[in-house]
């Protein structure tokens, strides 16, 4: 295997652990939290039973909202990957969560463990929509991961070459709900690539 490859495994191999331990030990919030009621100014509003990484990777948009309302750490890392909020919105291509995230000032260039920003996320797992949006806000694409990456770099190379990181990648992350279109895959990480040069 080439260095690229090696590394695009290394570094997937740390994102399915995080994202498997991250999941696992943040299950213990029920999930069914209500939607935050109204509130004034001074009345402070609770931060919901489900943490903030649960909310977004199962697409709760109301706890992410009562978390944001809350004061709760919008940057908060993963205790096992180090990844924020937006870097689980946009492995799991939740792009309405990411808005809010961004909207309510999260950190862009934010990076987890491995180097991974939320854009190196976003282009990697195929989230077009999700890269736009961090584009516009401002990202940086230049970011290298610790496996010498930009966000280009990590959908330049030839889908075949990589069909084995996205094959554990999804196989390990499908109970939590990813799912991964390799014939989409193969059509938007060139238009991704485009996006990001």
């Amino acid at each position: 295997m080439n260095i690229q490859r090696i590394n695009l495994f290394n570094q997937a191999t740390r994102w399915i652990l995080a994202a498997c331990m991250a999941f696992a030990t943040s299950c213990g919030g029920n999930g069914n939290s209500s939607q935050a009621e109204a509130h004034s100014d001074k009345t402070p509003v609770d931060a919901p039973e489900i943490d903030i990484h649960t909310a977004v990777v199962s697409g709760n948009e109301d706890a992410l909202r009562q978390h944001i309302a809350a004061g709760s750490d919008i940057n908060a890392k993963d205790p096992f990957g180090g990844s924020s909020p937006l870097i689980t919105a946009a492995v799991f291509g939740r792009t309405d969560l990411a808005k809010i995230l961004i909207d309510a000032g999260a950190d862009l260039d934010f990076r987890n463990n491995d180097g991974s920003t939320p854009l190196i996320s976003a282009a990697f797992f195929g989230r077009p929509e999700i890269v736009q949006l961090l584009l516009d806000a401002g990202a940086d694409k230049s970011i290298r991961n610790k496996y010498g990456a930009t966000a280009y770099e990590s959908v330049i190379t030839p889908f075949n070459e990589v069909k084995s990181t996205y094959d554990m990648m999804g196989k390990a992350l499908a109970p939590m709900g990813l799912t991964l279109d390799y014939s989409y895959l193969e059509t938007v990480r060139p238009e991704i690539a485009k996006m990001l040069q």
